[in-house]
């Protein structure tokens, strides 16, 4: 298979923003510029195969692989943050940072 250089940049483009966007959607998970490259671009692995699988088309462009993209590394974030233990307020809790309560 040959991928041009073009291929290859427009690839981590897509990668980059969708890793992005998912982190800041899913809050409390900074990877960093290479973390949200390999995030987005796994993801973009996830929301390819699933997207389609579930029956949801949602075009062609590079808008659309965005969007495909970015709801697959919203999956991978999420089922990290399962694996991890979270970030949230029961795992603070289980830390005792928090305890106003």
């Amino acid at each position: 298979m040959y991928m041009s250089g073009e291929s290859l940049v427009i690839i981590l483009l897509v990668g980059l923003v969708a890793g992005w966007l998912a982190g800041q959607i899913v809050q409390g998970t900074g990877f960093g510029l290479i973390g949200d490259l390999m995030i987005g671009v796994i993801g973009a692995f996830i929301g390819g195969w699933l997207l389609p699988q579930l029956g949801i088309q949602l075009g062609s462009g590079i808008v659309s692989a965005i969007i495909d993209a970015t709801i697959g590394a919203l999956i991978l974030l999420l089922i990290m943050r399962l694996v991890r233990g979270g970030t949230g307020w029961r795992a603070r809790l289980r830390r005792g940072w928090s305890s106003r309560w």
